[in-house]
Parts: structure tokens; C-alpha cells; sequence
């Protein structure tokens, strides 16, 4: 990779990260890989964000929003700042290894088919853990992290995987512009969670690869993650649920497979529908936005597939 005239940019999107951003920053000034631009959107923190990022001066290019515009829409934002050959989306809960631009840049020069990559991100609590190896999709269409929880050891060949998580991406600006719909990478109505699957997925349907380079290390601090659902705020999990169903609207192609796929779909999500409603009823609230943009989803079906 050294003498490759690639250029990367980095967009973090940020929200009461005080806590976070500085380290994130730091890492990516380390970088051995030269960056091109840092874009910071910070989403109407009411922490120090905005002061900390501040600290950066003109190394680092800030946008304050005055309303939360969410993950989707925070980095369509800073994205379209870029003008670089790749952008990395980076959460501010993460920390990257030194070489780790140069390791997924290097990799992804060598191969124009590929539209998508990520590291070998580890829990920074338990360094030799996995908390992602990029996405993996499940018969039943629930998309997860590749070996989240399993021995870091185990991970380290590269391989082609479904797509990557959002948490430490790295994209091709081409790939990108090709699956983009009406100018969105990330599709705002999701707000947050799942725009990586959806993105992933698309990108799947237009003949990108995404690939997993266990050479580059990243450490992802996963804060109330690790307490189990309960500790999930509930505005956290509607969108994650509701943002199920709009990826699978999306994307799932027609076909004979819908014979084995339609009553596993109906067990899989029955099961979780008897468990909220006795659990979790507040995530029911979702279901009228989800039946409200049925028809609005549908379109972009036809597009996405249409093309596809």
C-alpha cells in the first residue's frame, strides 16, 4: 500500500460522545496512512462533544446540528463533504489500531471488485474478543455480527462476508455513488441501526464484495450493550425492530425460495412478536410508521430490484 496514491476521508457521527470522541480522534490522527479530511456531525449533543471536537482545530471539520438528524442522516451529511476515493465511517466508540487505513486501503487497491471492508474489531474491555469480523446474514434473515463473542485467535483469515458493520467501515466512493437511492447511502427513515444491512445488502445486489482483513485491528467500546436488552434504551430497540422490516421490504428478492423462507420468516417473527407483546409492548408503537411507509419502501423495491 505505501506509494498509493489513494485518498481517505473519515466521517464519525456524534451524539453525547464526550466520553469517546477524543480517543476516536486521536486514533485517526495516528493514522499511517495519510487522511485526507475528518468530518465530525454532531447530532444536538447536550455534553462537551462539540467542545472536545473544537479542541482539534482545523484538523478536524465540524457540523453542529441543532436537531438529532440520526446515524443515516448524520453521515449522509458528512459523506457529501468528501471527496476522497474512500470513506471510513467510523463510530466514536471505536479506536483504531495505527495501521488500520493502510491495511483495508492497501487491500482494497488491489482489488476494484471490492466494494467494502472492515477490520478485526475486538471489545476494548476484553481486547481478546471479537465484537465484529463485519455482518452475517441468518436463514431467517436477521443480519448479526460475524464472531461477536468468540475467541479473537480464531479470526484471522480474511474472507468475503455479507457486508460491513457501520461502526468501522470502509467504503468505496465508486460503490457508494452506484447503490445510492435518490442521492442517500444510508436511507434516512431508517434514522439509525440496520443502514449498514440495508447498504450491505444493496451493495450485494449490484455485484460488490465486502471483505474481512483480520490485519487491521480496531478496539469498539459497546457501552449498554453489554448489559442484555433490558439495558437497551426503548428508543434504540423500535428502530431496530422496525428497521428489520424495512430491510427485508427492501431487499428480499422474489422467488422459489419464498416456499422455505415465508413459514420461517412467520415462527421466527411470531416467536418475537408473543415476546414483545408480553415484554416489551412499548416496541408495538412501531407498527403504524412501519405499515405508514409500507408503500413508500415498496417503491424503492422496485427500484433496487428493478435494476438488480
Amino acid at each position: 500500500m505505501i506509494g498509493s496514491m489513494s485518498t481517505v476521508s473519515v466521517c464519525i457521527v456524534t451524539y453525547n460522545s464526550a466520553s469517546d470522541i477524543k480517543d476516536c480522534l486521536q486514533a485517526v490522527l495516528k493514522q499511517s496512512f495519510p487522511i485526507t479530511s475528518i468530518i465530525v456531525v454532531d447530532n444536538a449533543s447536550s455534553d462537551e462533544t462539540c467542545r472536545i471536537v473544537h479542541q482539534f482545530g482545523e484538523q478536524v471539520r465540524l457540523t453542529a446540528n441543532k436537531v438529532n438528524n440520526g446515524f443515516a442522516g448524520g453521515q449522509n451529511q458528512a459523506m457529501a463533504q468528501t471527496d476522497s476515493d474512500y470513506v471510513i465511517v467510523l463510530n466514536p466508540d471505536v479506536t483504531l489500531h495505527p495501521d488500520y487505513v493502510s491495511e483495508i486501503v492497501g487491500y482494497m487497491d488491489q482489488r476494484p471488485e471490492v466494494g467494502s471492508a472492515t477490520g478485526q474489531l475486538v471489545s476494548a474491555e476484553q481486547p481478546d474478543t471479537m465484537d465484529s469480523a463485519g455482518l452475517a446474514m441468518r436463514r431467517n434473515r436477521q443480519a448479526y455480527d460475524l464472531g461477536a463473542g468468540e475467541p479473537a485467535v480464531a479470526w484471522q483469515s480474511e474472507q468475503e462476508v455479507f457486508g460491513v458493520s457501520g461502526a468501522a467501515a470502509v467504503y468505496r466512493k465508486t460503490m457508494m455513488l452506484d447503490v445510492s437511492y435518490d442521492g442517500q447511502f444510508f436511507d434516512e427513515v431508517f434514522f439509525a441501526y440496520k443502514e449498514d444491512v440495508d447498504a450491505a445488502w444493496r451493495a450485494q445486489h449490484f455485484g460488490w464484495k465486502a471483505i474481512y482483513v483480520p490485519s487491521a485491528k480496531a478496539y469498539h467500546r459497546r457501552g449498554w450493550k453489554k448489559g442484555g436488552r433490558r439495558s437497551i434504551p426503548l428508543f434504540v430497540r423500535r428502530h431496530s425492530y422496525q428497521n428489520r422490516f424495512f430491510t427485508l421490504i427492501k431487499n428480499e428478492p422474489a422467488g422459489w425460495h419464498w416456499f422455505w423462507l415465508l413459514p420461517l420468516l412467520l415462527v421466527s417473527e411470531l416467536a418475537k412478536l408473543g415476546y414483545i407483546a408480553v415484554l416489551e409492548p412499548g416496541l408495538l408503537r412501531c407498527w403504524p410508521f412501519i405499515l405508514r411507509k409500507f408503500p413508500h419502501f415498496l417503491r424503492k423495491r422496485r427500484s433496487i430490484l428493478g435494476r438488480k
